[in-house]
């Protein structure tokens, strides 16, 4: 008979301690189904699960059975359908069904929808996931994927297209952007390619940049043009022989030196005489001066607000009020250009649920759409208001303020968020908590973390400890765990705790001993 001595029974212990991990696996109505032995286990996406224990890194099965050893030791990155793993000898890829499609050798990886691009040095390679390819492109200075699926590769100071219609053909230049077309430049100017890699404008513009979208800003034979993509041929929407300025996203056309015209991506979004002076306040919105004296607010509809005299600057705004200055203050006029509320103010804001933060002195106050002081200006900062609540900054603390203009919690936190479902995330202390959509307290800042796994569900983490709380504070699943997992794709919760094994050596009977010499 093999007698395991105390030594050894402690060594086989203290291992099994150190190794051995579960997780406990729970329906919603908190019955326990089954453990798990793993290090750690990571839900991807609601079909992608990964799980590491002793033998290494596995993608698994729905049931949380190891499906496909990854060979790695670590998730890199998942950009659906492709799991990057990196081991010790660099970084591979997996499809998300468990088909290893790239060693873990690589540098780095880049992802497309049917497609990897590869490197390790200065080397590159391309996987083709329709055909289950991998294709060696050679040395390349750099290389890259573009928003439409097509790679620019450069090569001895070269441009080429590997996927493109002829991947052979070198250019001069080639540069992606967040349209459907890839600027190109050869010898005899520029040009645009399709996302297929077929030129759709020919390469004989002498300036060409992107401007926005599928549309383009150019210049050739003394005429200024505006151009627009198209999967076959591409069109020249608008072309001057007058001067188009392009800085900035902002273009404006010059007839004799003086300014008359307001461009927009495919033509005239504005004519008029007398125009000074045009400033582009945010995207599509425009600040445009007279030469006498008015001052509009010029939207891609039209005016937002008329031209008037009364103005030296305006601001887009909410709820017919828009934050207007004259004489060195500000106020708020209608899309008229008339004022409803007499410039008076250091700074204004956008006006929001009737109420407007604005500025006297250093500091903020708040008013309502009657121009009524709601809170004097004593506050750091004053937020817009959501749902019936605004939120006020003084003294380092942030309070909760309601439309009346009462203070909903007097102590103060140090952070305040709001959430998708309206209540608000607080901190205190370096402690989280959570407030209703009234501002009435759910859970009081004593946590490390919150997180809403279902409508009333909060994932919560304590001194160190994971637990699973509602929102009334009924504890259920207490907070003994290292992590808690909700699997909502198979309506179940994961809780990972240290397994400790047992390992019981019963004495042998006095009977059953056997005499020295036997």
């Amino acid at each position: 008979m093999f007698r395991k001595s105390p030594l050894l029974v402690l060594f086989f212990t203290i291992s099994s301690l150190l190794q051995a991990q579960t997780y406990e696996v729970y329906d919603y109505d908190m019955n326990l189904k089954t453990r798990l032995v793993y290090k750690s286990i990571a839900l991807l996406s609601e079909s992608v699960k990964i799980g590491s224990n002793e033998e290494g890194l596995f993608l698994l099965s729905n049931d949380f059975k190891p499906a496909v050893n990854l060979e790695g030791d670590e998730i890199y990155q998942f950009l659906e359908p492709w799991i990057l793993i990196k081991g010790p000898n660099g970084i591979g890829a997996f499809h998300e069904y468990g088909q290893k499609v790239l060693d873990l050798e690589y540098d780095e990886i880049e992802t497309y929808f049917n497609f990897l691009l590869a490197r390790k040095d200065n080397e590159y390679w391309l996987y083709k996931r329709g055909k289950g390819t991998t294709t060696y492109l050679g040395e390349l200075e750099s290389a890259e994927i573009t928003n439409v699926g097509q790679i620019i590769a450069k090569r001895n100071n070269e441009y080429f297209l590997p996927l493109g219609e002829n991947p052979d053909e070198t250019f001069e230049y080639l540069e992606g952007n967040e349209g459907e077309y890839i600027l190109v430049k050869t010898p005899t100017g520029f040009g645009l390619i399709n996302m297929e890699g077929k030129i759709v404008l020919d390469p004989v513009i002498s300036e060409l940049e992107h401007n926005r979208g599928n549309f383009y800003y150019g210049f050739d034979q003394d005429q200024y043009l505006l151009i627009e993509g198209d999967p076959i041929r591409a069109n020249i929407r608008y072309n001057s022989f007058h001067k188009i300025t392009f800085e900035n996203d902002l273009m404006l056309e010059y007839i004799h030196g003086k300014l008359r015209r307001v461009m927009e991506e495919d033509g005239i979004l504005l004519d008029a005489v007398g125009m000074t002076e045009v400033n582009l306040m945010e995207r599509d919105l425009y600040q445009i001066k007279f030469r006498d004296g008015k001052l509009g607010l010029l939207g891609k509809k039209g005016w937002i607000v008329q031209p008037t005299d009364s103005l030296e600057w305006i601001n887009n705004g909410n709820e017919g009020y828009f934050a207007a200055k004259k004489n060195g203050a500000f106020g708020y006029v209608n899309k008229d250009g008339s004022w409803l509320i007499t410039p008076s103010f250091q700074e204004a804001g956008p006006f929001s649920e009737n109420f407007a933060s604005i500025k006297s002195g250093l500091y903020s106050g708040l008013i309502n759409s009657n121009g009524q002081m709601v809170l004097s200006p004593e506050w750091d900062e004053i937020k817009a208001f959501q749902n019936g609540w605004g939120v006020g900054k003084k003294d380092n603390k942030l309070f909760l303020i309601n439309a009346s203009g009462e203070i909903k919690n007097p102590e103060g936190y140090t952070k305040v968020c709001r959430t998708e479902s309206g209540q608000f995330l607080v901190e205190s202390n370096e402690k989280v908590g959570l407030l209703s959509s009234n501002g009435d307290i759910i859970l009081n800042p004593e946590y490390d973390f919150l997180k809403h796994e279902r409508s009333n569900w909060v994932l919560a983490i304590k001194d160190s400890k994971s637990g699973l709380i509602q929102e009334d504070g009924e504890v259920i699943i207490p907070f003994d765990y290292e992590e808690i997992i909700v699997d909502n794709q198979n309506r179940q919760i994961l809780v990972k705790s240290n397994y400790e094994p047992v390992l019981v050596i019963e004495p042998e009977p006095e009977g059953k001993k056997k005499k020295r010499g036997q």
